[in-house]
């Protein structure tokens, strides 16, 4: 989104490396800008001139206040509707341009006031769709001038033509037959050499661009059909129409100047104040729009722009010109011909101005088919399939929107379809607020399910209805956080709503709730959550095997990135004063296999003693038989994995048959590789010797599961307190083999000793 910047990311604006390109694209703007601000104006009911003063206008004024590097000004198909009103309703074209003028001036007020920030609320999904609708209409009112039916006026985009024609009778008017022979072969052309253009490397990194080439060509081409006579010949109707002066004097008579008479009339000042809303809504909108086309993904300031095309329209209402704004059709044409910065802009009014005032014979040589053909390939490249595909896999809630706003531009106009799409827009998001106020996870703790509600971060009087329903639907004996750590703002309407649960409707119907994250001028303080840690009271209740359930699902949580949320703070306070784990887990040194996080646990929850290769030694029993006979635990897990490097290690030593201590320079390793020794047999030394890795992998892998099963055996056998425990009942002991490419536990199972002693 466009935010307003401020660290002079734009600086000047200018490159010197960049301004050869420029002011190239400056020229296929200017080309493409001519006919549209003709027949803008024309659609308008306004002087032909005024639409021209409009592009001068944008280009010279506008585009050397904006902000923007690749936004073009000029007059506006969207606004065409409202000005032929205006005109109409205050009964002259003079006095229309004193309301531009107010308009221009409230614009500048609304820059200076950040108005433009409100185009960060823009939806996207409104924005893409008025990318494809121009594109889509590019392509639908371009094809009958490609063809020589000239008939609607070039840049009008309404559905509705001043030809009384719409959009598809035009069309199939044109298919009829209604093509002029000589401007439909230029047209056609065109097109073919502009899609050449595009494909051949060479020709699209060449400073020229293939529009400049197409205008080039068609003149020519115009030239020789002239010459050729006949149904050939191509007529004024089909070329570009500037006014032409035979003096300065005359140029300047062209000019007309505001009503200040009107000034008391209070229909100049509601017309301002309409022209200053609809121009700006279109301004932020293309903005938007032409910075997602920019290859750089800059983006420019809303508020400055809001500023510049006020000054436009004020210094455009005093001269004659019919209000501007950034245009989508000319923004997009300087994206696609490689405008590097807002030089293009600036030149291409400076060229239009040239031109009418100097050169209006010549320009009006250039055929309109040639520019309906560069308009028409540009509307290709906005409404690619790509886009539509785009916004399909993102799911309705943009698709549905984009569609309505693509549709409703084509089959009304460029104005009311934006508000319809922004209007769907809203509908959708506040369907979305009213499904989804809060996020409910059922959370799998120790001590049971707990069900967590995570509000969101501003929670209004629209998602009382679906939280209502959600807390009315907890069944008898739920335990329920309501959680607002992340909340801003709170309507009273939703704190009612909690304070009444909590206090009268959860204890009537046996649930219990707890709060959390609650501001102080909520009035509802924290409590003490439910135990998210084991505690005296969970573990005399728990067996063995629920223990081990326990561990399953939390290393479930910790592969599929569902772990629980835990104040920790609160678990160090309430640990303090004892601690109660229920399991002892026997792992690796290994940086990869930190058991309480595999396992999801918290902080008390479990004893971990931490050993290489998770081998047995007279020190690690005491502390197995510590976590048995004195802390109590139900479950001693023996937690190998893969990839061990202390295996590998060992494996290779054994392998090659090397002094441990004289390898390594470590003189108490070989107790180590004496207890792994037992679990690698002759046939796996000869084929770790030039394997493969995966295949060493492999066989580390077995002889860390094999190692497992030993330590298993080794712990009842060498320890009679946790050999009885296990007889009794009181105690599990498992192995275990923590896969570090996956994060999934594999829980073994093995006979401990000969005595039906079974172990999962």
């Amino acid at each position: 989104m466009s935010t307003n910047n401020s660290s002079g990311a734009f600086n000047s604006g200018f490159s010197a490396a960049d301004l050869p390109r420029d002011l190239v694209s400056g020229v296929v703007v200017f080309l493409v800008a001519l006919p549209l601000c003709l027949g803008i104006a024309l659609a308008s009911g306004a002087p032909l001139l005024s639409g021209l003063l409009a592009g001068i206008i944008g280009g010279l004024v506008v585009g050397s206040i904006s902000g923007s590097h690749t936004s073009v000004s000029g007059p506006a198909a969207g606004l065409a509707a409202i000005v032929l009103t205006q005109i109409a309703t205050l009964g002259s074209f003079d006095a229309f341009l004193l309301a531009v003028f107010i308009g221009g001036l409230i614009q500048i007020a609304m820059g200076i006031g950040r108005v433009g920030a409100l185009s960060a609320f823009f939806p996207s999904s409104v924005i893409k769709g008025l990318l494809a609708a121009i594109g889509v209409l590019l392509i639908l009112k371009q094809i009958p001038h490609v063809l020589g039916h000239d008939n609607d006026p070039s840049g009008e985009m309404s559905f509705t033509q001043p030809d009384n024609e719409n959009t598809f009778s035009e069309l199939l008017t044109v298919l009829l037959g209604d093509i002029h022979v000589g401007a439909a072969m230029i047209g056609l052309v065109s097109i073919v050499i502009l899609v050449l253009w595009e494909k051949n490397r060479h020709l699209k990194k060449s400073i020229v661009p293939g529009p400049l080439v197409v205008v080039l060509f068609g003149i020519a081409l115009q030239k020789l059909f002239s010459n050729l006579g006949g149904f050939w010949t191509i007529d004024t109707t089909h070329l570009v129409q500037i006014p032409e002066a035979q003096s300065a004097s005359e140029l300047l008579g062209f000019l007309t100047f505001p009503d200040f008479t009107q000034f008391s009339n209070p229909a100049v000042y509601f017309a301002g104040v309409t022209i200053a809303i609809v121009a700006s809504l279109e301004t932020l909108l293309n903005l938007e729009a032409v910075d997602k086309l920019d290859p750089r993904k800059r983006n420019s300031p809303p508020s400055r722009e809001l500023i510049a095309q006020g000054v436009g329209n004020t210094i455009g209402g005093l001269i004659g010109a019919i209000p501007v704004t950034s245009v989508i059709v000319r923004g997009s044409v300087n994206v696609n011909v490689g405008a590097r910065s807002k030089a293009s802009a600036i030149f291409h009014g400076f060229l239009l101005l040239v031109c009418v005032a100097m050169f209006p014979v010549y320009v009006n040589m250039i055929p309109l088919a040639a520019l309906a053909a560069i308009l028409l390939v540009t509307g290709f490249k906005l409404a690619s399939p790509k886009l539509f595909r785009q916004m399909w896999s993102e799911g309705r809630y943009q698709f549905i929107p984009f569609l309505v706003t693509l549709l409703a531009i084509v089959f009304s106009d460029l104005l009311v379809g934006i508000l319809i799409g922004l209007a769907v827009s809203v509908v959708f998001i506040l369907n979305s607020n009213l499904r989804r106020p809060i996020r409910r996870v059922v959370e799998t703790h120790l001590g049971g399910d707990i069900l967590h509600i995570e509000l969101a971060n501003q929670v209004s009087f629209l998602n009382r209805a679906a939280l209502d329903k959600l807390l009315k639907e907890a069944p008898a004996g739920t335990r329920m956080i309501i959680d607002a750590t992340d909340t801003d703002y709170i309507d009273p309407d939703i704190l009612s709503l909690i304070r009444d649960f909590k206090n009268n409707v959860a204890p009537a119907h046996g649930v219990e709730v707890r709060l959390k994250g609650f501001r102080p001028k909520y009035q509802l303080h924290d409590e003490v959550e439910f135990a998210d840690y084991s505690t005296r009271e969970l573990l005399d209740r728990v067996t063995p095997q629920q223990v081990l359930e326990i561990l399953r699902e939390g290393n479930r949580r910790f592969r599929t990135g569902h772990r629980l949320s835990r104040d920790f703070n609160r678990q160090v306070d309430a640990t303090a004063g004892g601690q109660n784990p229920l399991a002892m887990v026997l792992s690796c040194i290994d940086s990869r296999v930190p058991a309480e996080l595999i396992f999801d646990l918290g902080i008390g929850d479990i004893f971990c003693a931490r050993v290489a290769g998770n081998v047995i030694g007279t020190k690690t029993l005491g502390s197995l038989e510590y976590g048995v006979e004195v802390a109590g635990v139900k479950l001693v897990l023996v937690m190998g994995h893969t990839r061990c490097g202390a295996v590998t290690s060992a494996v290779n030593l054994l392998a090659n048959n090397d002094d441990i201590q004289s390898s390594t320079g470590c003189p108490h390793l070989p107790a180590i590789i004496d207890e792994l020794k037992d679990c690698v047999d002759e046939t796996q030394l000869h084929e770790f010797i030039g394997a493969e890795p995966d295949q060493k992998d492999r066989i580390v892998a077995d002889v860390a599961r094999c190692n497992v099963a030993h330590t298993v055996d080794e712990i009842v056998k060498r320890s009679e307190p946790i050999r009885e425990a296990v007889r009794s009942g009181k105690v599990m002991v498992v192995g275990s083999l923590y896969d570090v490419v996956t994060g999934e536990i594999e829980f073994l199972t093995h006979p401990v000793e000969a005595e039906s002693l079974s172990v999962v």
